[in-house]
């Protein structure tokens, strides 16, 4: 990793709290934690059935305004949608647990698929917050990109717009869309971490990522 990545790396951090240096195994620039658990249709899935592909995890709550407003503007599935078509696959995350706002039985993750035209390839299912805490996600959304190579290529916030009004999608600096381009192009990705913004993922209170 370079001096400049680490420093970005640093700074996210610092943006986060300091909870993400301090509990998650994602790091810029290092291989992305695996994983094992039921998508919504019951089906196992693991991070390294989609080796060799440019990944996108993105953590979601039904009840989330911030969410709300990606999905009820239909940028969300505007962009699963171009990055499914290019070959990437996107992974949205359902960290909530039992008894908190946006906990998905998988009866529930399907209906609010179809709700939503979600373009997502699966919705993963981690009321345990398994996959959440190793990862560090704080809110939803909060965003990585996974490269071919299974690395952490981008962590974050979506875009630059820490809103939850839908005005404040225009003229968004859209960091996954860019992330996605950039390597897509076979580029290193010019802005490889920024600061998530959302309502925090609901934890059980034993797993809460402080």
């Amino acid at each position: 990793m370079t001096a400049i990545s680490r420093r970005l790396v640093l700074a996210a951090a610092l943006a986060l709290g300091g909870a993400t240096r301090a509990r998650a195994a994602a790091v810029l620039g290092a291989p992305a934690p695996a994983f094992r658990t039921l998508d919504a249709d019951g089906h196992e899935r693991t991070l390294a059935e989609f080796a060799g592909k440019i990944v996108v995890l993105e953590w979601t709550s039904s009840d989330c305004p911030y969410s709300r407003k990606h999905y009820g503007s239909g940028t969300m599935q505007a962009l699963q949608k171009a990055a499914v078509r290019d070959g990437v696959v996107w992974l949205t995350v359902s960290s909530s647990a039992k008894g908190r706002e946006g906990y998905f039985t998988p009866a529930l993750a399907r209906a609010w698929r179809v709700r939503v035209g979600s373009h997502a390839t699966a919705i993963l299912l981690d009321g345990a917050g398994t996959i959440g805490r190793t990862y560090g996600a704080r809110t939803t959304p909060h965003m990585f990109v996974v490269d071919r190579a299974g690395r952490i290529a981008y962590m974050g916030g979506i875009d630059d717009r820490p809103y939850a009004d839908p005005a404040s999608l225009k003229g968004a600096k859209a960091y996954v869309a860019a992330a996605l381009a950039d390597l897509k192009a076979g580029r290193s990705v010019a802005e490889p971490v920024s600061a998530p913004y959302g309502c925090s993922v609901r934890y059980a209170s034993a797993t809460a990522v402080p």
